[in-house]
């Protein structure tokens, strides 16, 4: 084999990872558990971008027969990976049984009819892999009929099957596949819960709900030609929801300990990986920022970062560490959660966000409904979903709950921004009000006004965190109440004389300027951040640009935050 020398960002082929000399960490173990401890369906749930799509297509080239597995020097793909080792277990399984791989991601629409014509698409295009089934004479006219029905496609190109047939397809496909070869199926099914949250988020639940349950039933409980069925997801739905019935069902969450070090990257495999691409000095960053999940017994790092950090590092060697899970998908459950949210839970929020933990009780089996039911649920649903994880080992009924990681941080204070700005324009009167006391020179009412406000949202004071960054997140407050104002130029960072103001204001039809300089007020000594605030707005000319621009009036003001309080003083 090629020197692994390219980072695999965003692949998630087993076998183009393994041909295209692309750099693989071995999880090939996964085999042999899965074997040693049989269950007729094995359901993994893990946050996205944990490796659940690379797994299933490793399964996929390992047990499929008939897949081409020896693609370079008579050897297989697994050659020199940890499964090899037990040639007993491949000897007896790789490349013997039937696949069925498929993934519902796609399976979504704004409405239940078009989510139909999504999963048609997605078991019929799977079929499609299989025509060879036409020509079997293992299978008799009838079965060849119902073979042509699952891909049977109209003149756009869209399949066709009945919507009894979509109910019976994964089950079907599997009996004529196991009529061909002989050989019982194993069904691999990615992504099961996502056709789930679109259902929920646009108004079908239940009518998704109901097929996706006679789906399962039909391929995994009444299906004699099943051999096993692995399922990955972000949710393990409650088993009444869709799995109702079904025996010999294992679940694995994040909180049980068996396969954990199958998803995810663990500590040592990632400084193996930095240490082949020669990025050592960037261990201490990356722990810090993508590290953090405990699963199980093992901290574990959200690989999809990792790779993306060191792929930004083959570029840049100077690269900083940034945010490349919040780009994966939305992340607007955490302002679901803080629109519903107590004061308590926010206190929590804030609390977790400040680096310290909290209690919670929390229930891994739910389904979408529960969301609405009890707030309480959305604690378990953060957890579930990568957006909190355990910090030891669970005793008793409480789960002991942290964020993770600053890349997780990050994402929760941008969310409560975006949150927080949603919630002031609610009232847009009184934001106007608070936006002219800044023009009319009234401390008094910007002083009332602003602590008005941070007693809504989220502080930040966690003594790991720079005060750079805990003055950041007022400024960011700031801005957003501004950005309301229609005729206000209101700039972040703006150069300005010697240096950069935290924010500068132009009111072009008032000829006024505002410049503004926030600090973060260690102690709670107010008085004198905010006199050294309006000292580096002197010292360093701030107010010259707005000069420049012909402002006749310039408002100097210097603001000290700490916790939900500020003060406020003019010049």
């Amino acid at each position: 084999m090629a020197m692994q020398t390219k980072l695999p960002m965003g692949i998630e082929n087993f076998r183009e990872i393994r041909t295209g000399g692309f750099y693989y960490i071995d999880k090939t173990g996964l085999i042999k558990t899965l074997l040693e401890n049989p269950g007729k369906v094995n359901l993994f749930t893990r946050p996205r971008r944990f490796g659940k799509t690379l797994n299933m297509s490793m399964l996929k080239y390992f047990f499929e027969t008939g897949r081409d597995v020896m693609p370079f020097n008579n050897g297989t793909l697994f050659d020199g990976l940890e499964i090899s080792k037990e040639k007993e277990l491949c000897e007896e399984y790789m490349g013997k049984f039937p696949v069925i791989s498929i993934t519902l991601k796609g399976a979504t629409g704004e409405n239940f009819e078009d989510a139909k014509v999504m999963l048609r698409r997605i078991i019929g295009k799977e079929a499609m892999r299989f025509r060879f089934l036409l020509e079997s004479d293992r299978i008799d006219d009838a079965e060849r009929s119902q073979y042509e029905a699952l891909v049977s496609m109209d003149k756009t190109g869209a399949f066709t099957m009945s919507d009894e047939l979509l109910k019976d397809s994964l089950q079907t496909l599997s009996q004529l596949l196991q009529k061909h070869y002989g050989q019982d199926v194993i069904m691999l099914i990615d992504e099961y819960d996502v056709p789930l949250d679109k259902a929920y988020q646009s108004g079908y639940y239940d009518s998704m709900v109901e097929l996706v349950r006679i789906l399962f039933r039909n391929a995994f409980k009444t299906n004699d030609s099943l051999k096993f069925a692995v399922l990955t997801g972000c949710l393990r739905i409650s088993k009444e929801s869709i799995f109702t019935g079904l025996n010999n069902f294992n679940v694995y969450t994040v909180k049980d300990v068996q396969y954990n070090e199958y998803f995810g990257f663990l500590d040592q495999e990632v400084q193996n990986l930095l240490k082949y691409y020669g990025f050592m000095e960037k261990y201490d960053a990356i722990k810090k920022w993508y590290d953090g999940y405990r699963f199980g017994k093992l901290e574990v790092y959200c690989p999809w970062d990792v790779v993306s950090y060191c792929h930004a590092l083959r570029m840049e060697p100077s690269a900083e560490p940034q945010n490349y899970w919040v780009n994966t998908s939305s992340n607007d459950i955490i302002r679901r959660f803080l629109s519903r949210a107590k004061t308590s839970d926010r206190n929590d929020i804030e609390q977790l966000i400040n680096g310290s933990s909290i209690k919670k009780i929390i229930r891994q089996e739910l389904n979408y409904r529960d969301l609405d039911s009890d707030s309480d649920n959305l604690w378990s649903i953060l957890f579930t979903t990568g957006y909190l994880t355990q910090r030891n080992v669970q005793t008793g009924e409480l789960t002991e709950l942290v964020i993770p990681n600053r890349e997780i941080q990050w994402i929760f204070i941008r969310q409560i921004r975006e949150w927080f700005k949603w919630e002031t324009e609610k009232n847009m009167e009184k934001l106007e009000d608070f936006c002219r006391a800044f023009l009319e020179n009234d401390t008094a009412a910007i002083e009332e006004g602003f602590n008005a406000y941070l007693k809504k949202t989220i502080s930040i004071r966690d003594t790991n965190v720079r005060k750079e960054m805990k003055e950041n997140f007022y400024h960011g407050i700031l801005l957003g109440l501004f950005g309301n104002m229609d005729g206000w130029d209101v700039q972040s960072n703006a150069e300005s004389g010697e240096g950069y103001s935290d924010i500068s204001i132009e009111i072009e039809d008032q000829e006024t300027g505002i410049v503004i300089e926030l600090k973060y007020a260690e102690n709670a000594s107010f008085d004198t951040a905010c006199r050294e605030a309006l000292k580096q707005i002197n010292d360093r000319n701030y107010g010259e640009k707005l000069v420049d621009d012909g402002m006749t009036t310039i408002r100097k003001y210097g603001i000290a935050c700490y916790k939900r309080r500020c003060k406020v003083i003019s010049e």
